[in-house]
């Protein structure tokens, strides 16, 4: 849930802070109050796209912050955890948008600074917001089946991710194959240029770091006379000379003569030097044979060490031809032999390749004919569930049709499958196209939405089809702006019982224009205008019931100021209050039932005329 946001820089909004509750909020104002700013912000808390000319005259940047309450678990909480964002005590979590005058724009997250797709990511789990825009893609077909797909659920995903996955390999072997079909020849002279390149390579037959080891053994065999000199000079510094000479006993013999001195002192504490010189001893002993054993492996043969230098030569000639060293060499062998697996022109291998294309598109198709049998089980429930809220909503002879038919392949399509006796196009999200088609009334042919609905029967339709999926999302805060566009009347009053029943299970936040949907809030608030000093600036507040009478009488017809105006508003109030109060069962049977709503027609009926009345002040809360 939204618990709270706060706009900054946005619009007229110089600084304004929204507290919002669960159940229905409605938010109004004047005309160029910035109301609208009010959604603009939400779709900047949702990761759309920023706009530098939305940022306030004079301010720096323009900043939308909003408080997500009750992120406990969910898919939510880990987007949450894996942007590294840092919930409140109270499990809540603060994301904030901000929007320079130079078009910079910057997220964040928990205190920790995020891409905006992660803000785009979370209001994606949490929010969806609808606006008039909303009512234009809503004609888009793609569109229309993305709502089908909405209501259907998981049956519907579920065929739907196996048929992508399919389709996804289909295409991958398909484009393999018509490779290697039209590029035939260049394919052969690339093949010829690999394989002569591992015949080289094979035929000197490098080992794994070998030209590593070579070189330290060309070191070692070109100073071997230095080394062994070294090597039989530092034994002999250990052991004494060869022929015993006293006068050169060595380390090990003076260690030997140090020890007995010691051992045979008449001093406990000399004695104690003796063990340490007996480690020495053997440490020194190990060494002296080690050097004897390099000594005997030391290799003096110029024969040998030719034989190296010409290996060395022929791993030269391979490294300055495929890689910087042997590793690199063999590395690019076993590249080539993978791209070899794959320049196979020949008949056989054609054939194979045709032959795995063949069984996928044949996968592809059972795919796809399971998808649009889900689609068509879906879009007859959908159909009935839009056309029982229509009739809720003052369109009681117009119903809704969402129909689900192939499309068909053109002549050269390359992702054309056979489904049943029809060849269609097989797009990422099926072989269907989905259409809402709308019977304006019982005798009328059905007619795609946008040629047969005027704007407030689209509006009312869009409403109709979020009550719907409503039931079928998670996604808690439902925003709409100003979708009552168009309407008026008693379309008008049930567009508000509707709002009024989905905020039983969402919190709901419209922006309106109609005394009717507004009279339904459980919380109002007023977007104000005022200027100062030629300077237009906009709040928020949250209006008291006193207040909300002399708003809603402003609504209808500009009649604050009137007795007959407020009577009317407060008649509005009691109604929406006894709608809001029955139980959801009755309330929904009423809400059916298309009630006369003689109150509020009456009130609008007389607003209409100006209604005569004694003038009151409006009784504004600065």
């Amino acid at each position: 849930m939204l618990a709270e946001m706060r706009i900054q820089g946005l619009g007229v909004i110089e600084d304004a802070v929204l507290e919002l509750h669960p159940g229905l909020t409605v938010v109004t104002g004047e005309t160029g109050a910035g109301k609208t700013m009010v959604v603009t912000g939400l779709h900047l808390l949702s990761g759309g796209r920023s706009d530098s000319s939305k940022v306030r005259a004079g301010a720096g940047r323009a900043t939308v912050e909003g408080r997500f309450a009750d992120l406990t678990d969910g898919p939510a909480a880990r987007t949450v955890t894996d942007a590294g964002a840092e919930p409140d005590e109270d499990g809540s979590v603060i994301a904030l948008r901000s929007v320079g005058a130079d078009g910079r724009s910057r997220a964040h997250l928990g205190g920790r600074s995020v891409p905006v797709g992660v803000l785009a990511e979370l209001a994606e789990q949490l929010l969806a917001v609808h606006g008039q825009n909303d009512q234009l893609r809503l004609l888009r077909p793609t569109e229309q089946r993305a709502v089908l797909d909405r209501f259907a659920g998981q049956p519907v995903a579920d065929v739907l991710a196996e048929y992508r996955r399919v389709r996804q390999e289909w295409l991958s072997v398909s484009a393999e194959l018509d490779r290697r079909r039209t590029h035939t020849r260049e394919l052969a002279q690339q093949a010829d240029l690999l394989r002569h390149g591992l015949t080289e390579i094979e035929a000197v037959d490098p080992a794994p770091g070998e030209d590593t080891d070579l070189t330290e053994r060309v070191k070692r065999l070109s100073a071997a006379e230095e080394l062994r000199e070294a090597a039989t000079a530092a034994q002999l510094a250990l052991t004494g000379s060869a022929d015993g000479d006293p006068d050169s006993p060595g380390a090990l013999g003076l260690l030997g003569e140090a020890r007995r001195r010691l051992s045979g002192a008449d001093d406990t504490t000399l004695r104690e030097f003796e063990p340490r010189l007996a480690e020495a001893a053997v440490l020194l002993d190990e060494v002296g044979g080690e050097l004897a054993g390099y000594l005997d492996s030391l290799e003096v043969d110029p024969a040998r060490l030719e034989e190296i230098l010409a290996r060395q030569a022929e791993l030269k000639k391979l490294t300055r031809k495929y890689a910087a060293d042997v590793d690199g060499v063999l590395a690019w062998a076993e590249d080539a032999r993978q791209q070899l697996s794959s320049m196979d022109t020949s008949e056989d291998a054609l054939a194979e390749l045709e032959a795995r294309r063949d069984a996928l598109s044949t996968e592809l198709s059972g795919h796809a004919a399971r998808l649009s049998a889900a689609r068509a089980e879906a879009a007859a429930e959908l159909g009935e569930r839009i056309s029982t809220e229509l009739a809720g909503l003052a369109m009681g002879q117009a119903g809704i049709e969402v129909t689900v038919r192939g499309r068909p392949a053109g002549a050269d399509d390359t992702e054309a499958v056979v489904v049943g006796d029809e060849t269609l196009h097989a797009g990422p999200d099926g072989v269907d196209d989905v259409e809402l088609r709308l019977r304006a009334h019982s005798g009328a042919q059905p007619l795609p939405v946008h040629k047969a609905a005027s704007g407030g029967e689209l509006s009312r339709v869009m409403l109709a089809t979020e009550v719907v999926l409503a039931h079928a999302d998670t996604v808690g805060t439902l925003v709409f702006d100003e979708v009552d566009a168009g309407v008026g009347g008693r379309a008008a009053v049930e567009i508000g019982r509707r709002l009024a029943t989905l905020a039983r299970t969402h919190q709901v936040l419209v922006v309106t224009h109609l005394p009717q949907v507004a009279a339904f809030a459980d919380r109002h608030l007023v977007v104000d205008k005022d200027t100062d000093d030629g300077v237009t600036r906009s709040g928020v507040r949250v209006l008291a019931t006193d207040e909300r009478v002399t708003e809603l009488a402003r609504m209808l017809a500009g009649l604050d100021e009137t007795e007959t105006g407020r009577a009317h508003a407060e008649e509005l109030l009691d109604a929406a209050e006894r709608y809001k109060a029955a139980p959801a069962s009755e309330a929904g049977a009423r809400s059916e039932a298309q009630p006369d709503a003689q109150p509020e027609a009456r009130s609008g009926a007389k607003a209409g005329r100006g209604g005569g009345g004694r003038k009151r002040s409006a009784g504004r809360r600065s």
